[in-house]
């Protein structure tokens, strides 16, 4: 019966490191900028040879 208390614990302990991350990143700007990860799939990467002629 004690590992269930322990476990209970250690499950909020970490739900509480989650929502303090959430926080922090909701805080830091992390999910402000909408319109640029819709976009970026549309630009297409440079392509780089492998053959470099010198």
């Amino acid at each position: 019966m004690a590992i269930i208390y322990f476990l209970i614990g250690c499950s909020i302990l970490l739900a509480l490191v989650f929502l303090i991350a959430f926080f922090w990143a909701n805080k830091s700007g992390q999910h402000k900028d909408l319109y640029t990860p819709s976009v970026r799939i549309l630009f297409d990467d440079e392509v780089k040879s492998k053959d470099k002629k010198a």
